[in-house]
């Protein structure tokens, strides 16, 4: 069953909205890293245990992969509704 240009219309008007939240996410969860390994830094010019700091870099840049690729998946959507909205 297609969909009509305006419930399209819409889907893009949301998935451009996603998009949005993504790029702050992504570059949100990248301050994220640079804050960890500072602390990481810290940690190891103190001489401290830094198992676990160093662990949460790798989460947290693990996390930020799954958000870049979920954000390609969202430009992706729109770019098909973009096309579908564009032949009327």
């Amino acid at each position: 069953m297609a969909i009509s240009l305006a419930e399209r219309t819409a889907q893009l008007a949301a998935e451009q909205r996603l998009l949005v939240k993504a790029d702050q996410d992504i570059e949100e969860g990248w301050q994220r890293i640079r804050d960890q390994e500072d602390r990481l830094h810290e940690l190891m010019a103190g001489g401290h245990d830094t198992r676990q700091a160093e662990r949460l870099v790798g989460l947290l840049k693990q996390t930020l992969i799954e958000w870049e690729r979920h954000r390609v998946l969202i430009a992706q959507r729109i770019e098909y509704l973009r096309q579908g909205v564009e032949a009327g």
